[in-house]
């Protein structure tokens, strides 16, 4: 499913499927998080109307995660720590920490350490 998300964000389908692997390992794609995010992606809903996805469709979740996390990217300057942050917690997140990644959350650090384990630069 990578690969749908590649070509539509323009980004690596390893980074695409890396974040799939962080965000639901289980691969179900109807998966729901406690906090009501969807899909292979795990999508907020309201991410998911902003974006113009069906996030229930796993296509489009990952369509609409890949374009996301692209969004993150340019948002933060290409740091891609500084986006998954982001992607994980919201931007607000990590703006309300001025991206002192002392100030990153635990489960947040795991969560990208894992992403960057499945890219093998970890």
């Amino acid at each position: 499913m990578a690969q749908y998300g590649s070509a539509y964000s323009g980004l690596p389908p390893q980074l695409i499927a890396a974040v799939i692997g962080g965000e639901d390992a289980s691969g179900d794609p109807n998966a729901v998080s406690s906090a009501g995010a969807i899909g292979p992606m795990q999508l907020m809903p309201g991410t998911a109307k902003d974006l113009g996805v069906d996030p229930r469709n796993p296509v489009q979740n990952v369509i609409g995660g890949a374009r996301y996390l692209r969004q993150m990217l340019a948002q933060f300057g290409g740091n891609l720590a500084l986006a998954l942050w982001a992607y994980n917690q919201g931007p607000g997140a990590v703006q309300a920490a001025g991206g002192n990644f002392a100030k990153m959350p635990a489960v947040t650090r795991a969560y990208i350490q894992g992403i960057y384990q499945r890219l093998g630069v970890a």
